[in-house]
């Protein structure tokens, strides 16, 4: 390899790495103070979700966990606390795999619109959510709930795939 040539190529890398440096730089300061919303299905799927989130929050007091359940069809006496049992069973999850205490909001209804309308509403400045890494045909004939919130979405969706 020739000086020139190999000089080059270091000069190549530095310029890789300062361009690695201010984008690093740039989103951290993009994403100080903004909200983080991690849509919760209680799988391992969407804790990998919610630890990059922590990662990517400048405080933990900025990321807002949502869980989406769907809707009763008529007022059944079980159901009536339904949204803090299930509060409740999203923080005992969430603290059983060593994550502290957060913001847990319940929605009920159709999971992409109460998604995307409460990102709208705490002004969210990013969604991490994961993709449950299904198959494409399974894509095609089921639609995809994170496919859908990327396309409608207000703010940028961060897809995480599944662990391997």
């Amino acid at each position: 390899m020739s000086s020139r040539h190999l000089s080059d190529t270091l000069f190549s890398g530095r310029i890789r790495a300062v361009e690695f440096l201010f984008f690093s730089l740039t989103m951290i300061a993009w994403m100080t103070d903004r909200t983080v919303v991690v849509p919760l299905d209680m799988s391992e799927f969407s804790l990998h979700a919610l630890e990059t989130a922590q990662g990517l929050a400048s405080d933990i007091a900025n990321i807002r966990i949502v869980h989406v359940l769907p809707p009763i069809d008529r007022p059944i006496l079980e159901y009536e606390h339904r949204d803090e049992q299930t509060k409740a069973a999203m923080s005992a999850f969430i603290q059983e795999h060593g994550i502290p205490k957060m913001d847990i909001s319940i929605r009920t209804g159709e999971p992409i619109k109460q998604i995307i309308q409460f990102a709208e509403e705490c002004s969210a400045g990013l969604i991490v959510m994961p993709s449950h890494g299904r198959g494409m045909l399974t894509e095609m004939l089921l639609g995809s709930t994170t496919y859908s919130i990327v396309r409608r979405a207000h703010c940028p969706v961060l897809v995480l795939k599944p662990k391997q």
